[in-house]
C-alpha cells in the first residue's frame, strides 16, 4: 500500500511539472541605435616620424695642435666661412716662412743655372767651349727648375697646413656644443671639434609601408587633386606646426625585412623651431573618394581579428511548433543580427566602414554587449542619425582642427 501511494504521489508530480507554461521569453534588451549615412570625409592619416637636417657635418681637425682660440656661441647659427676654432698656428706659419724662404733659394739657383746654360750655348754655337761643358749645364739647370718646382709644392703645402689651422663652418645653419675646449690636443681624423647642421629647411622623415608606396608617389608627381594643408606636423608640445611640407625624398628601395620605405617631407624653418632629432607626427591629408560610411566606434565588436556590427531589423521569426501546427505567428518584432564588415580609417571616436553595412541601416551604438544574434532589442530613445557628437561631422579633434 506504501509503494502504491509513492508511486501515485511521484506521477502526480510529474503530470503536474508537464502542465506547466513554459518560462517567458526575456524582455527586449535597451539599446540606441544610430542610423549610417554615406557623407564625404576628410581625415588624417597619421605617421610616427622624426625631424632631420637636409646637410650634417661633423667638424674634425686637418691638423694636429693645441686648440688657441673658440669663436662661436655654442648652439648658436653660424655662416659659412664664419671662423670657428683656431688651432696653435706658431709652428705651422714657421714652417710656411721656411718654405717660402727656400723657394727663393731655389729660384735664384735656377736663374744662375739658366745664365750660365745660356753662356754654354752661345759659346758652343762658335765651338768655343767642350761639348760636355754644355751638357753639364743643361743638366744642372734641369735639377735648378725641379727644385724650384718641388720648394714651389713645399709653399703650397705648407700654406694648406696654416690655413687649416683656422677652422670656418662649411654652410649656413645651427652648430652644437663644442667637444673640445681651449687647450685640448686634437688630432687628425680622430677629434670631432662639434657639429654643424641645416636648419632652414628642415626635413621630416617617416616609414610607409610598401602598400602606401604608390599613393606617395602619386602624391610627389602631383597627379592628385590639390589638398590645402596635405602634410602638417604635430609637435611634441601637441601643437600644430605652422608651416606647410612638401615631399622631397622616396629612398630607392624597400626595406626586404621591414617592408617599409623611407619617405621625406621638407618643411621651411625660419623662425628655427624644429631641431634636428625631434619626434613628431606627420599628418597627410586624406580625401576618400566618393561619400563613405561612418559609424561611432562603439558600436564595432571584435571577434577573433574579425569585425561586426549589430544591424536592427523588423523580423518575424516563427517557432517550430508553429510551424509544425501550421500556425504562423506575424508579429514582426525588432531584432539585432551580425554584419561582419570592412573597417577603415579612425576618425576620432568613428569609424569608417568600407563594407558590410548599407546606408539608412540601422546599427546599436549603445548595449551591444548585452546581446546576440538575433536578440529582441527595443531603443532607449529616438534613432538617431549622423550627430556630431556620434559620427564625426566636422568635429575637432584635439589640435583644434577639423576633420
Amino acid at each position: 500500500m506504501k509503494r502504491f501511494s509513492f508511486g501515485m504521489i511521484v506521477a502526480g508530480i510529474l503530470f503536474a511539472a508537464c502542465k506547466q507554461k513554459p518560462a517567458p521569453p526575456p524582455p527586449p534588451v535597451p539599446v540606441n541605435l544610430f542610423t549610417v549615412k554615406a557623407r564625404d570625409v576628410l581625415y588624417y592619416d597619421q605617421y610616427p616620424s622624426t625631424t632631420v637636417a637636409l646637410s650634417q657635418v661633423d667638424i674634425r681637425p686637418e691638423v694636429q695642435g693645441y686648440i688657441t682660440g673658440i669663436f662661436f656661441k655654442e648652439g648658436g647659427l653660424v655662416k659659412k666661412g664664419e671662423k670657428l676654432y683656431e688651432i696653435d698656428r706658431r709652428l705651422y706659419q714657421a714652417a710656411y716662412d721656411q718654405a717660402e724662404a727656400n723657394l727663393k733659394v731655389a729660384e735664384e739657383n735656377q736663374k744662375e743655372a739658366q745664365q750660365d746654360a745660356d753662356r754654354y750655348v752661345y759659346l758652343n754655337e762658335h765651338n768655343a767651349v767642350a761639348k760636355q761643358v754644355l751638357d753639364h749645364a743643361v743638366i744642372a739647370l734641369q735639377s735648378a727648375k725641379d727644385q724650384t718646382q718641388a720648394a714651389q709644392q713645399a709653399v703650397q703645402t705648407a700654406a694648406t697646413n696654416l690655413n687649416y689651422s683656422i677652422i670656418t663652418s662649411p654652410f649656413n645653419g645651427t652648430i652644437g656644443i663644442s667637444q673640445v675646449r681651449l687647450g685640448n690636443m686634437v688630432t687628425v681624423g680622430t677629434t670631432i671639434l662639434n657639429t654643424v647642421s641645416t636648419d632652414d629647411p628642415m626635413g621630416v622623415d617617416i616609414l610607409v609601408n610598401e602598400a602606401q608606396l604608390m599613393r606617395f608617389q602619386e602624391l610627389d608627381k602631383n597627379t592628385k587633386t590639390e589638398i590645402d594643408s596635405l602634410f602638417t606636423i604635430i609637435l611634441p608640445n601637441h601643437s600644430i606646426y605652422t608651416g606647410l611640407g612638401k615631399i622631397s625624398i622616396i629612398d630607392r628601395a624597400v626595406d626586404p625585412q621591414t617592408g617599409t620605405v623611407r619617405v621625406r617631407i621638407v618643411f621651411p624653418n625660419t623662425k628655427h623651431v624644429l631641431r634636428a632629432g625631434m619626434s613628431c607626427i606627420l599628418r597627410v591629408h586624406n580625401l576618400e573618394a566618393g561619400p563613405q560610411m561612418i559609424v561611432p566606434g562603439r558600436a564595432v565588436v571584435e571577434q577573433m581579428g574579425e569585425y561586426f556590427l549589430f544591424v536592427a531589423r523588423d523580423t518575424v521569426l516563427h517557432s517550430s511548433s508553429d510551424t509544425a501546427k501550421n500556425n504562423v505567428n506575424e508579429t514582426s518584432k525588432l531584432r539585432a543580427f551580425q554584419n561582419k564588415v570592412q573597417l577603415g580609417q579612425t576618425i576620432g571616436a568613428d569609424v569608417i566602414v568600407r563594407s558590410g553595412i548599407q546606408e539608412g541601416d540601422r546599427v546599436v551604438v549603445d548595449g551591444v554587449q548585452a546581446i546576440h544574434e538575433g536578440s529582441e532589442i527595443n531603443p532607449n530613445s529616438k534613432t538617431t542619425g549622423n550627430k556630431t557628437d556620434s559620427a564625426g561631422t566636422q568635429k575637432k579633434d584635439s589640435t583644434g582642427e577639423k576633420k
